[in-house]
């Protein structure tokens, strides 16, 4: 068994290796004109300006799984959790995630928020979280219902830890959105929780 090329053998590997390379050298320039926003013409991050786009009515709707043991999902559902009321703590902790999500995520907007409404579906092995977020102002809700929507999540789990260490939080992704440049979206690709 040969564990070691020849001169010649590398040399060959090189030259092949260089003739698939990527170019060294990114135009900033026009990859933040065109895909990336939030990068400047050097490729930095910058927060983009909306300072000149019309204000409008948006709103986002976000969702996302708690999946935990039934037996405690029958405990939230009977509000038999010995830390308190599951459901009502994490609706007050999202909403007050989808106000304060510019101050967690670095390029966000921060935004007047006009309303927020966190819901719950409780299923036999889950707690579904929804969170809808809508504002008139000139930057998109999405982070904002996403953020509600993963506060509120890990609220379920700080709140039911004791009780089950096996939960899970998954399938975070926002659903749907309403106004702005690009207009209305719906995710397509599965039922409702």
């Amino acid at each position: 068994m040969r564990l070691a090329l020849s001169a010649f053998e590398c040399q060959s590997y090189r030259s092949r290796a260089s003739a698939v390379r990527r170019p060294s050298r990114v135009d900033y320039a026009t990859v933040s004109e065109h895909l990336l926003t939030d990068l400047d013409p050097l490729g930095r991050a910058r927060m983009v300006d909306v300072a000149p786009r019309e204000a409008t009515h948006r709103r986002a709707l976000a969702r996302c799984k708690v999946t935990m043991l039934p037996e405690t999902t029958a405990k939230v559902a009977s509000n038999a959790i010995t830390k308190g009321d599951v459901l009502a703590a994490a609706r007050v902790a999202g909403i007050q995630a989808a106000k304060r999500a510019a101050d967690l995520i670095p390029l966000c907007h921060p935004l007047l928020v006009g309303s927020v409404a966190v819901s719950f579906t409780i299923g036999d092995d889950y707690v579904g979280v929804e969170s809808q977020v809508e504002t008139f102002d000139r930057a998109g809700v999405e982070m904002e219902a996403l953020t509600a929507c993963a506060i509120a999540a890990l609220t379920v789990y700080d709140m039911c830890k004791s009780a089950d260490r096996t939960m899970s939080i998954g399938e975070l992704c926002l659903w749907e959105k309403t106004g702005g440049r690009s207009g209305s979206w719906r995710r397509l690709d599965g039922a409702p929780l």
